[in-house]
Formats: structure tokens, sequence, C-alpha cells
């Protein structure tokens, strides 16, 4: 008879299950009070921008000459008002959404397989390799960014998948350093030592055992580069550079918004809010990955 708070001979143990490094990344994540709110904010504006046809009943390019810039009424369903062009500003936030985080996203992909894959075989080749990869990144930062954007913009002519290269084809030099410095400590680590000794090749090493090491930082850096390249493509669109008529922006809207903001601050004031909320969203949350992913601060 055993006895009490004690197993039997015949009890089967039950196995310890420990926790993963991204296990309590998570836990720590979504104790994070701000990143939560963050998150919740950023995918309500983005579930807005995807039903935005089913929000509103009007078009984005729909022209309504006898409401032309009025304030935000509820009687007639122009929330947010109208434009200096009779279209309803509501829907047009939303598709200005749908615009300027697709840019961001599609664009920090683009920076995101660049940097990732030129700065982990600069850092782990190392040698005249690494001197003369990273050199090409040093020039291309001396480069300004507006004046290479332009040049792209003009050599190839104005057109929605342009940007995301373009802009992507900048924002990945930041992104490559940051991996390169990483794989410069990864690759004296013990595991890259055993993995030569067992002959794997150089390049499945660094798909196998460096990329993903590198998750944490590269993670938190892409937060922070979607609301930079949410930025460049308002910046671009701001001097009308970027989306074209009748398609919208939340740069276009913010650049017409800022010629009528004395007489018509409803213009300038909804798209700007959304941008910020979304620009301090996407920080917080970076921030939070930040922490979360940190193991010094555990």
């Amino acid at each position: 008879m055993s006895l009490a708070g004690q197993a039997a001979p015949g009890d089967a143990l039950e196995p310890i299950k420990g926790r993963s490094l991204w296990d309590d990344a998570r836990r720590r994540l979504f104790a994070n009070r701000a990143a939560v709110a963050s998150m919740i904010a950023l995918g309500t504006i983005a579930l807005m921008a995807l039903l935005a046809d089913v929000l509103s009943p009007h078009a984005y390019y729909d022209i309504d000459y006898d409401r032309i810039a009025i304030p935000p009424t509820f009687d007639e369903q122009h929330w947010f008002g109208t434009d200096a062009n009779g279209r309803d500003l509501f829907v047009r936030v939303l598709y200005g959404a749908r615009v300027s985080l697709a840019v961001g996203i599609v664009a920090t992909v683009v920076s995101l397989i660049i940097g990732v894959l030129w700065g982990a075989v600069a850092g782990f080749v190392g040698g005249r390799v690494d001197a003369i990869m990273m050199r090409i990144v040093d020039v291309l930062y001396s480069l300004p960014f507006i004046f290479f954007v332009i040049i792209l913009m003009v050599v190839f002519d104005r057109n929605f998948i342009l940007m995301f290269v373009a802009i992507g084809a900048v924002e990945w030099l930041t992104m490559a350093r940051i991996v390169r410095g990483q794989t410069l400590s990864i690759r004296q680590k013990e595991f890259i030592e055993a993995a030569r000794a067992a002959g794997v090749g150089t390049f499945t090493m660094i798909r196998r055992h460096v990329i993903p090491n590198l998750l944490g930082p590269v993670v938190v850096y892409v937060t922070l580069t979607i609301p930079a390249v949410i930025l460049a493509e308002s910046f671009l669109s701001f001097l009308g550079l970027g989306i074209q008529e009748p398609l919208t922006s939340w740069g276009v809207l913010i650049s017409e918004g800022a010629n009528e903001m004395e007489t018509k601050p409803w213009m300038l004031f909804f798209p700007a809010l959304f941008m910020a909320v979304t620009l301090f969203s996407l920080n917080f949350i970076g921030d939070g990955l930040r922490d979360a992913l940190d193991p010094k601060d555990r």
C-alpha cells in the first residue's frame, strides 16, 4: 500500500515537458500589453482594409460633384467626409491602407531575402569575398535614397510593381550589415566547427545552421523595416513619384490633405491618424519582439 502523496510502484511517471525558446518568447510577447494592443490595432486596420468594399457603400473612384469637400457626416455615409473631387474619404483611406501595407510588406520581403542572403554569405565566407561584398554595400549606401529610387523609376517608368522593387532594393543594405555582424559571431560557435569537421558544405551550413540562428534579430528588424518602407512610399507619393490616380495610398492622401489643411482639416487628419497608428503599432510590436527574443532580458 503506497503512502499518500507518493506514486505506487506500478504507476507510470509523467514526463516533464520543457519549454522551448519560441514558447518562452511567445509567452513573454503576449505578456507585453503594448505589443498585444498594437497587434489588435494593426489587425483591425488590416481587416478594415480588406473589407473596404463591404464597409462603405461608395467606390474609391466615384466622384460626386454635389458633395465636394464636405466634412464628416453620417446622413449620407461619408463618415470621414469627402475630398476635393467629391470622393468618399473613408473608403479611400481604407484603399490607401491596402496599398501602403502591401508596399510595406512586399518591399520588406524583397529586402529581407536579399539582405539575409548577402549578409550571411559575406559574414560566413569572410576574407576577400566579404571585403568585396561589403564594399558594394558601402558604395550603394553613399547614394542618396531618393536619387536612387528616382533613377529606377525614370529608367523603367512608373508603375505599382516597380515601387516594391525600388524601395526593397534600397532597404536591404541595413539588413545585410546586421546579418553579417550576427554571422561573424555565429561562425565561431562549436556547432559550426562540428558541421565543418563532418564535411558539410559552406552553403549547406549557411542554410541549415546560420540562417535559422539569425531569425531572432531578423524578425525584430523586419517589424522596424515595414514602417520605414511605408514612410518611404508615402514620401515618394507626396512628391508625385508614387501611386497614381485614381488609386491612392496614405502618402497621396496626406499630400492632398496638406494642401487643404487650413480649410478642410479632415482631409489630412484621417489618413495621418491611420498611418500614425500603424507606424506606432509596428514599432511597439518590434520592441515587444526584441524583449521577448533577448535571452539577457529573461
